[in-house]
């Protein structure tokens, strides 16, 4: 059994704060890992896709699911669905078994309503500087209470997953010398380029 209490020190510090979103993610993730009886991926062996949106609140959740499924953006087995949401659905490969975990809505509202959001975070003051006895309680509350009470957890399902290979081909770009993945070279008068000065050449750019 995967057990989020054993993350949160390391999930600390890559978040870098104190905050409930980072250990929700923690306790997504191994809820998650739990119900399809699979370990952390030290590879690609599993998929994450996170609901999140961008630079909104909570979105701290993402660090916690990608500390302890070790799906990360480095391994490119995180997406991120851009629905504004904060559900995690977590896939694994080898069976294409996958389930969908998701904070309760009441849940997340409650939490809306304390010291934490109302009187610092939605008044612009960065988590970090919160005092410790205003988010802590928030963290405790949310790696120790019961799955079933903070947490909508779905039914096992089963997905089609389709496995594409990383490549490993590149070119060095005629224009600026970097090295480019060449399946997002370009292509402009007659020169192999990447993509920000294939861009600029459009534009008008000197060489």
């Amino acid at each position: 059994m995967i057990d989020a209490r054993n993350y949160l020190e390391a999930g600390m510090m890559l978040h870098g704060h104190k905050c409930p979103a980072m250990p929700m993610g923690l306790r997504a993730g191994a809820i998650a890992m739990n119900k399809l009886g699979v370990d952390r991926a030290t590879d690609g062996q599993l998929i994450a896709l996170v609901e999140l949106g961008d630079n909104h609140c909570a979105h701290c959740m993402a660090d916690g699911v990608q500390m302890i499924t070790g799906c990360t953006f480095g391994k490119g087995n995180i997406k991120q669905l851009g629905y504004g949401k904060f559900g995690l659905t977590l896939i694994d490969k080898a069976t294409g078994r996958s389930v969908r975990v998701v904070p309760r809505a009441e849940a997340q509202m409650a939490m809306k309503q304390t010291r934490f959001f109302k009187e610092y975070r939605e008044k612009g003051i960065p988590a970090s500087q919160v005092p410790d006895e205003v988010v802590q309680p928030l963290v405790d509350r949310v790696m120790t209470a019961p799955e079933e009470e903070i947490f909508r957890i779905g039914e096992v399902q089963h997905e089609e997953v389709k496995e594409e290979p990383h490549p490993f081909d590149s070119f060095v770009c005629e224009r600026c010398g970097d090295m480019v993945v060449t399946s997002y070279g370009r292509i402009h008068e007659d020169r192999h380029v990447c993509i920000p000065c294939h861009e600029a050449l459009l534009a008008g750019a000197e060489d």
